[in-house]
């Protein structure tokens, strides 16, 4: 584990980081994502990162949303979490998921076709399980909530 995982983990399980991270690390994520023309996610740092683009459940207009993700093993699925941080509300990007599965992504600077798939189940159940390994704060979110953090398993088209 590289330095410093530990501490960002203990910070990002706070209230705290829960109502300034939303504001604060999705408009750094796109600004430095859209300087460095998809080389570089600062999030991506910690845990690996995409940039999700949907269209709007609602609008129908394409959306851009840096996200954390926990690749797949062969490189060909990422896994999702619609955290929020731990907040009360699903992320908006999982009602666009919903409503329009087909997205892309940007995974080290590649733009990928994708379909997004909700886990539910014993699948969701097996999937959390190998979440929770992957990030610990996540288990720190979902208690901190009434609702299920979703999970999506995105693959190539």
């Amino acid at each position: 584990m590289p330095p410093g995982v530990r501490l960002v983990q203990k910070v990002s399980s706070t209230r705290a980081f829960a109502r300034i991270a939303p504001h604060l690390v999705p408009a750094m994520d796109r600004a430095v994502h859209r300087l460095t023309r998809g080389k570089v996610l600062l999030s991506a740092q910690m845990l690996p990162g995409v940039v999700l683009t949907a269209r709007g459940a609602r609008s129908g207009l394409s959306r851009r949303t840096p996200l954390a993700c926990m690749p797949e093993e062969g490189g060909e699925s990422w896994i999702l979490i619609g955290s929020n941080f731990g907040r009360t509300d699903h992320p908006a990007w999982t009602g666009n998921l919903l409503a329009h599965p087909d997205a892309e992504i940007n995974w080290n600077g590649a733009d990928i076709p994708v379909r997004a798939r909700l886990l539910e189940g014993e699948e969701r159940a097996a999937v959390w399980q190998v979440v929770l390994g992957f990030w610990p704060p996540y288990a720190t979110y979902q208690a901190r909530v009434s609702r299920e953090i979703r999970l999506f398993r995105i693959v190539r088209r």
